[in-house]
């Protein structure tokens, strides 16, 4: 792996980050409003069954239709990137296919034939199977779905944080001990539970804002009311336990990750009693000087929330970005070795690597021994021996510092919208006569909530570099050996393609929102249709 390494050229490096984050960006414009859409329209389709009122069937099938081409999207880009691992990543793919592959398969397998077999029944079974039935194959499209997320984010929370596996010196990769540990990971249950939850704001957001403009075009009145009101009790739920979720997360974090939790703070130089920073001016261009700045300037913080988040202690340690280079010692003794320190031990488990095989191809199986020893001791430092630079070791600190309070500030913004308009609702005010500029401002929240979620994905992602497995792989160590130019233009064609989609997704939807939902007119004329073309057929 080491001389593979040495052949690569910087270029490929950056232009495989820049597809894959390009893939994943697009892919997860669709993926939220799929799960978020799959709760509100099995609230809405319950309402049916419970009442048989045929309002809530037609309201129920309109809000499926934007489901249904918001998730055929979403598949395809999913498809892509699933794919991008085994083309720009194969040294990655090499060292922990096994352990990687595995929640990606059950997904493929599993998660995503169950979504797409009921996906079926849900839009083809209306007057063919029976109202229960539907409701079940509605709920399990959405139950898939979120199976589906679950899998995914299994695989990405341990690339966050690795349990579960072991290294074989023989094969030179990664192998899994227990897949309990993997898919139930304290790490993979939290960051399932945040994600998710913040994709029902996302649905949320996108329901109230549909009624809204229904509302301000004095269309389509009942169903825009009553969808609002389920969109608002949803969107507030999942933004209370979003925050709650978020926290913990935040918690684990600081344990697992310490370097991204001190970038998204810009915490240079940490220590007990640490603030957790409202706002301050950090460039958000440029990499500030950490081994020199205190604190950004023109800070505004809450005092002690860093280290009660961080320790669930108020006086509790939180080191800084200097701390964790430096190296520091913890309030009960324990010592963090330096970034140098880490790197020699990197070092040593790779000459040691080396030199294991070398015995083991000459049948030294006492040297063998001794190398695999010293492998074991300094394999958890594995990683930081292809650091050439500590400064390599520091995420860019304005994404990750900007990107978090983006996000922290329109999670607060959205559980104050919902409450406004439940607060209303349950005033009696008539949301239907309320001034266009209410209306507005709802429907621009909708980007927003996109722009809060996308960053939500910066932190997790930018805030883990260098590494690909954190503290085990980094990304100069992980990619193909191929060359930049090839990877550069994929990137522009995906870029043009993925353009090309969610400009034709969002057209459809325009389409279909100005349409509305059918009328009972309109369904008889379908299925008279349908009939005569049998007939003929």
């Amino acid at each position: 792996m080491n001389s593979i390494l040495l052949s690569i050229d910087a270029g490929t490096i950056d232009w495989s980050r820049a597809q894959f984050a390009l893939t994943a960006i697009y892919h997860w414009l669709f993926v939220p409003l799929t799960l978020g859409l799959a709760v509100i329209m099995g609230i809405i389709e319950t309402c049916y069954y419970r009442t048989n009122d045929p309002f809530w069937k037609r309201t129920a099938k309109f809000w499926q239709k934007l489901f249904g081409i918001n998730f055929a999207m979403g598949v395809a880009t999913g498809i892509i990137l699933e794919f991008e691992f085994g083309t720009n990543w194969s040294n990655y793919s090499w060292f922990v296919g096994d352990i990687f592959g595995a929640p990606l398969a059950i997904e493929g397998i599993v998660a995503f034939f169950m979504e797409s077999t009921f996906v079926a029944v849900m839009y083809f079974g209306w007057n063919k199977v029976s109202r229960g039935f539907h409701l079940a194959s509605t709920w399990l499209t959405g139950l898939g779905a979120t199976i589906s997320a679950w899998w995914i984010l299994v695989a990405n929370a341990w690339m966050q944080c690795p349990v579960g596996c072991e290294f074989n010196p023989d094969t030179v990769r990664n192998e899994m001990f227990s897949f309990i540990d993997v898919a139930l990971s304290p790490f993979a249950v939290m960051k399932f539970c945040h994600t998710v939850i913040s994709a029902w704001i996302i649905g949320a957001v996108f329901v109230v804002a549909v009624s809204c403009w229904y509302l301000m075009k004095k269309r389509e009145k009942k169903l825009a009311l009553k969808s609002m009101r389920i969109g608002a009790i949803v969107g507030i739920v999942a933004s209370v336990l979003a925050g709650a979720t978020g926290h913990i997360s935040g918690e684990q974090v600081a344990q697992k990750q310490p370097m991204k939790l001190a970038a998204m703070e810009a915490l240079y130089n940490g220590g007990i009693d640490q603030s957790l920073t409202a706002v301050a001016l950090v460039n958000p261009f440029q990499q500030p000087d950490y081994t020199v700045d205190e604190e950004p300037p023109l800070r505004i913080a809450m005092p002690y929330a860093l280290s009660f988040m961080a320790t669930r202690d108020i006086h509790g340690y939180v080191p800084g970005v200097n701390d964790l280079l430096n190296g520091y010692t913890k309030p009960d003794g324990t010592k963090e070795p330096s970034a140098d320190e880490k790197i020699a031990s990197g070092k040593k488990a790779i000459m040691a690597l080396a030199e294991y095989r070398k015995a083991k191809a000459a049948g030294d199986e006492e040297t063998a021994k001794v190398q695999a020893g010293i492998i074991a001791d300094n394999f958890k430092y594995f990683g930081y021996g292809y650091i050439k630079d500590k400064a390599e070791l520091v995420p860019f600190i304005p994404v990750n510092f900007w990107a978090f309070r983006i996000m922290v500030g329109m999670g607060c913004l959205f559980i104050l919208f919902f409450a406004v308009i439940l607060f209303m609702d349950w005033r009696k005010k008539d949301l239907s006569t309320l001034p266009k500029w209410h209306y507005m401002v709802a429907i621009a929240l909708l980007p927003l909530a996109y722009i809060a979620s996308e960053s939500g994905w910066l932190v997790a992602e930018f805030g883990r570099q260098p590494w690909t497995i954190q503290d085990m792989l980094p990304v100069s160590a992980s990619v193909s050996d191929i060359s930049a130019g090839s990877v550069a233009l994929t990137f522009f064609i995906f870029l043009a393609l993925f353009t090309t989609m969610l400009a034709v997704e969002i057209n459809i939807m325009l389409k279909q929102i100005k349409k509305g939902p059918e009328t009972d007119n309109e369904n008889k004329e379908r299925r008279m249709k349908k009939r005569i073309f049998k007939i003929e057929s």
